[in-house]
């Protein structure tokens, strides 16, 4: 390798040649425990002995040192900057996982989050110091109407499941409003998310599972089987689907499999983790959709997972929308906003204390109004784009699980890999040594070996272009015969592979310091 006239040796091989003697290689620094580095009579900061105070704590003062470890102001800086090198993130790189939708984050909505009025606001303080904060709910809460065409909508809910368990409450407080408390089935495809039968099972309903078809939808005539000569009087609660699937497919039946759930009395949820997929392409509402949750994180840009915390608000349609949970935003006769706090008889109650995450709904309202209708539109299409230009280009290397065009992520298979001796785990491994963090692996898992990609809008064709050319590699390589360097995968990160059985089984959880 040449730059500006000099030779450089390969880092592959510069970095398993040299052994060095601080632990760091070049700009990986080697970082150790807090509690090796700092030691309880260090600090960054001094506070004085306080004067004059008389103990409140009733003779349980400490009596000895608590064993917290000090650093001083660089060390704790360095310590933290280190450990944030050792991590994979959306701000470093393409991160791939399948289902999860690691998009970016524009910073704009950081900045709206943190004015004053959104950031320090209090969920207990008056209504009329509040306006501002109430009219973002309720602008947030018109659009998310308007992009689901429909009637209502609950902001409350903190996460996707959160939002399931909203949904499926609703349709309980209406089967049991109506007296029809022995509706209790719920149908759910083997293609849906773990949380869509555990929702079920939490709201006392017994789920009865629809098998998949050859192309990965819902078997038709498997759900028309269960629903022949099933009229209003059935046991059929309704149907918890998810559209496009977990297998990135859109559900091609849709409106029939609406149409012959309310046909059986029932009600159709939607579970709306991948609406990044459809948005302003399509309204859930004209699908027959009677309660659906929206992941802020996954569609509209909010902080995933530990970056949130989250929000799941669910839409809900005519049928439903009465049951809703309080609290809810009203206008009020003067122009002003109020907050619903009491619940009626028919809505179902109350999930959770107060209102929601406000930092939420700021970012996810600053993403929709910098985008526009229009943009929000064109991020779904190159969302979509961008998954089928990934399953394109791979396609004649890696197996697709399925045929034809996917939605906003692309799946494959561990067919591509029979008999080379290398599996979807050590593929996973090999990715991190070429700087990706893996795609979801081992999931849906109707698929075997699944490898599922979603590539977001945020990547750009370049970015698209670099990580495809490592995955090609990567299944080449595979291909070629070299099993060992698949099986001592990752050889650049921090920490080699693990044995991840047994750090699940017995994990270690406490830093117990060397004897003396």
């Amino acid at each position: 390798m040449k730059t500006e006239g000099r030779t450089t040796a390969p880092v592959a091989a510069t970095m398993t040649a040299v052994k060095t003697v601080s632990g760091s290689q070049a700009l990986n620094q080697a970082t150790s425990l807090i509690f090796e580095t700092g030691t309880p009579r260090r600090t960054g900061i001094d506070f004085p002995e306080p004067k004059g105070t008389k103990s409140r704590l009733g003779g349980h003062d400490r009596q000895g040192e608590i064993g917290l470890p000090g650093l001083s102001e660089p060390e704790t800086m360095r310590h933290y900057v280190r450990l944030s090198q050792k991590n994979y993130a959306i701000d470093l790189g393409v991160y791939p996982l399948g289902s999860c939708t690691m998009k970016h984050n524009p910073r704009l909505n950081e900045k709206i989050a943190r004015m004053p009025g959104f950031a320090d606001v209090h969920p207990l303080q008056p209504i009329s110091t509040a306006q501002g904060a109430l009219e973002v709910m309720s602008v947030l809460s018109h659009w998310l109407m308007t992009l689901c065409n429909m009637p209502a909508v609950a902001l409350t809910p903190k996460a996707g499941a959160h939002g399931e368990l909203c949904g499926m409450m609703a349709i309980r407080a209406r089967l049991d409003h109506d007296g029809a408390s022995h509706k209790r089935r719920v149908l759910v495809p083997e293609s849906a998310h773990g949380t869509n039968p555990a929702t079920a099972v939490q709201c006392g309903f017994t789920v009865d599972e629809i098998p998949a078809n050859a192309g990965g939808r819902v078997d038709m005539d498997a759900l028309r089987a269960k629903l022949d000569g099933q009229g209003k009087d059935s046991d059929i609660a309704g149907i918890m689907l998810t559209n496009p699937n977990t297998c990135g497919l859109f559900e091609t039946d849709i409106i029939e499999i609406a149409e012959l759930i309310h046909k059986a009395g029932g009600y159709f949820y939607c579970d709306g983790a991948n609406f990044n997929a459809l948005v302003g392409r399509v309204r859930p509402g004209d699908l027959g959709v009677d309660a659906m949750h929206i992941n802020l994180h996954k569609t509209f840009s909010t902080p995933h997972g530990g970056g949130g915390p989250g929000s799941g608000p669910t839409v809900l349609s005519d049928a439903l929308k009465a049951h809703a949970p309080v609290p809810y935003v009203v206008k009020t006769a003067d122009g002003g906003f109020d907050l619903v706090e009491t619940p009626d008889e028919k809505s179902f109650g109350r999930m959770c204390a107060f209102h929601g995450n406000m930092g939420m709904y700021t970012r996810a309202l600053s993403y929709m109004m910098s985008h526009g209708s229009d943009g929000l539109k064109q991020a779904t299409e190159d969302a979509v784009l961008n998954a089928n230009y990934v399953q394109a280009s791979l396609s004649d290397v890696m197996t697709t699980a399925f045929e034809g065009t996917c939605m906003h992520e692309a799946l494959f298979d561990d067919r591509f890999l029979k008999d080379t001796g290398v599996e979807t785990l050590d593929f996973a491994k090999a990715m991190i040594d070429e700087g990706y963090h893996p795609m979801t692996m081992y999931f849906p898992l109707v698929v075997h070996g699944a490898m599922l990609i979603e590539p977001t809008e945020s990547e750009s064709k370049g970015e698209l272009d670099r990580f495809i050319r490592s995955m090609r590699s990567l299944a080449i390589r595979a291909k070629s015969g070299d099993i060992e360097s698949f099986k001592q995968a990752p050889i650049y990160a921090p920490m080699r592979r693990l044995d991840e059985t047994l750090a699940a089984r017995k994990p270690v959880l406490r830093w117990t310091p060397p004897s003396e």
